[in-house]
């Protein structure tokens, strides 16, 4: 599989103090990579400064970052808007909040997508309906003509996927997708992103606390800690047989059911 998403030797600063320090990986078509360590480490700051969301105040110091041997460093606002959404998608940790809630599912996905491409109200609507039905969804019209405060945290979650996946990114990003959902719910909306990754061969950087969500969906892992790498490998690698001790610790904090 070709690499589509390098970070080489990024550094990140938030008013001028170093946050992310130094960190590099790459990523290849139709991988998931899990990105994990405690609150803190700099993993959100990661894939937030490839899709330039780090606001005012941070900056890429050093190094690069690179989608399809392209620096998303360097590009213009307008190149930016181009990218995102369209070769970079990005799911929130809490995706509802992103919604305005007296505007309907229909009309806010429509505005978004009409800011990349002109599209009919009617070209919209069959291909949302395709997407949300392939995302597990039985009745795709109920959804788009409802209010996002009739739907559940889960819901608005896997509708925060399609929305991502609407022009089949290469890349999604999803920041915590699954920390503020019950259990129950947790594993449907990572059973969505996994049939994402079937369905169009996408391309998941996954930042989550949960190791075992880790152990479940990544092919490669990275811990950090304080903006730092500290261990960088395969799954089975880094979760079997890690070689740091920061990463022990943390595979013996995981809780773990047992008989007595």
């Amino acid at each position: 599989m070709a690499e589509i998403l390098s970070y080489e030797h990024v550094t990140i600063a938030y008013n001028g103090v170093p946050a992310v320090k130094d960190v590099s990986f790459s990523v290849n078509e139709g991988e998931i990579l899990g990105i994990v360590g405690e609150s803190g480490s700099g993993k959100s700051t990661l894939i937030r400064a490839a899709m330039g969301l780090l606001g005012d105040r941070g900056l890429v110091t050093r190094g690069d970052i690179l989608l399809e041997g392209r620096s998303l460093v360097d590009m213009s606002p307008r190149e930016r808007r181009l990218v995102n959404g369209k070769k970079l998608g990005m799911i929130f940790q809490y995706a509802g909040s992103s919604f305005c809630p007296i505007r309907t599912v229909e009309a806010q996905l429509f505005e978004s997508v009409r800011a990349h491409e002109a599209v009919s109200r009617e070209a919209f609507r069959r291909r949302a309906d395709e997407l949300l039905g392939k995302l597990g969804f039985a009745n795709p019209e109920r959804i788009l003509n409802s209010y996002p405060f009739e739907l559940s945290g889960g819901m608005q979650q896997r509708i925060g996927i399609a929305a991502a996946m609407y022009f089949e990114p290469g890349v999604l990003f999803a920041d915590e997708p699954t920390s503020a959902l019950d259990v129950s719910v947790q594993k449907q909306v990572l059973e969505e992103m996994l049939k994402v990754r079937r369905e169009f061969g996408t391309a998941i950087v996954l930042v989550t606390h949960n190791i075992g969500v880790v152990g479940a969906m990544a092919d490669n892992v990275l811990v950090m800690k304080d903006g730092e790498t500290v261990e960088y490998g395969s799954r089975e690698q880094v979760l079997l047989r890690p070689e740091q001790a920061y990463t022990k610790r943390l595979m013996a904090a995981v809780p773990r059911l047992g008989r007595a």
